[in-house]
C-alpha cells in the first residue's frame, strides 16, 4: 500500500533479454513502485491495441527529489557488481525450486524458495526475509491493456511474495521468470539490509546486481549492459549494442 506522502507509482520496463530467458514472453516485464513498496508485473497488450512505444526497453527511476535520498540513489547507481557465492549452493537450491515447480506443489516450491533466501541472506550477512508463494497471479485490466502481478517485497515486514501460476490459464509459470522475480525481490531486500539505503530505487546498478544474482543462481554467463541517457535523468538499455557485445 502507498505510504502517506509517497511519490506516484513509477512504471519501468524490464526486458527479459537482460536475463537471457529462453522461455520469456516477447512482451516487457516492468516494475510498479509506490513509496517503499516494489511490485513486479508483466505487461500484456491486448489484441488490436497499440503496444507501448518503449516496449523492450529497461528504464531506470528518475533521481529522487528528496535531498537526503539523492546520495543513496547515486550510490545504488554506482554499485554495478555484487559479491557472489562461488560454492554452487544457490545453483543447487535453484534446481530444487525448478524441480518443485515441475511437480506443481506450492508447499515444496515455498520450502525451496525459503532455503534459497536463507542461503543468500547468510552469504550476504543480512537478516533472513520471509517468503510466501501464492497461486494464480492477480490480474489488473486497464482500458487497452492488462497486467499480471509476479511478485513484491515489503521492507517493513521483510516479506517477499511471488506468484507461480498465470492469471488466465492458471498454468505454472516458466522457471526462468519465477527465479528472476525471486532474485529481483531479494535485491530490494539487500538494498535496505546490506547497503542501508533509505529506499530501493531501480537504478542501473540495481538491475545489474539483480541480473548478476540471477545468472549465479542459473549458472549462466552474464551479459554486459550498455545504457543510453533519456529525459528526466533516467537511463534505458541500448539493446542493439548490448546484443552485439559492444
Amino acid at each position: 500500500m502507498p505510504h502517506t506522502g509517497s511519490p506516484p507509482a513509477i512504471l519501468e520496463l524490464f526486458y527479459h533479454g537482460l536475463l537471457g530467458m529462453e522461455e520469456a514472453s516477447p512482451y516487457s516485464f516492468f516494475d510498479v513502485r509506490s513509496g517503499f513498496g516494489a511490485a513486479n508485473e508483466i505487461l500484456y497488450t491486448l489484441p488490436g491495441f497499440h503496444k507501448p512505444s518503449d516496449e523492450g526497453s529497461m528504464i531506470t527511476d528518475a533521481p529522487p527529489r528528496k535531498a537526503n535520498h539523492h546520495t543513496g540513489f547515486l550510490e545504488s547507481d554506482r554499485i554495478r557488481t555484487l559479491d557472489l557465492p562461488q560454492d554452487g549452493r544457490l545453483l543447487t537450491i535453484a534446481q530444487s525450486i525448478e524441480s518443485a515447480m515441475k511437480a506443481g506443489t506450492t508447499v515444496d516450491v515455498r520450502r525451496a524458495c525459503a532455503e534459497f533466501l536463507d542461503a543468500a541472506s547468510e552469504f550476504y550477512k543480512v537478516p533472513a526475509c520471509g517468503i510466501r508463494v501464492l497461486a494464480s497471479r492477480p490480474l489488473r485490466v486497464r482500458e487497452n491493456w492488462s497486467t499480471e502481478l509476479f511478485g513484491d517485497y515489503t521492507p517493513e515486514t521483510m516479506l517477499i511474495r511471488v506468484w507461480m501460476r498465470t492469471a488466465v490459464r492458471k498454468e505454472v509459470t516458466s522457471f526462468g521468470t519465477f527465479q528472476s522475480t525471486l532474485c529481483h525481490e531479494f535485491c530490494h531486500h539487500l538494498d535496505f539490509q546490506r547497503f542501508g539505503f533509505p529506499d530501493s530505487w531501480h537504478t542501473r546498478g540495481f538491475y545489474e546486481r539483480a541480473a548478476a544474482l540471477y545468472h549465479c543462481a542459473r549458472g549462466t554467463p552474464p551479459k554486459r549492459l550498455f545504457w543510453v541517457a533519456v529525459r528526466g535523468g533516467r537511463w534505458r538499455i541500448d539493446w542493439p549494442r548490448t546484443n552485439r557485445g559492444g
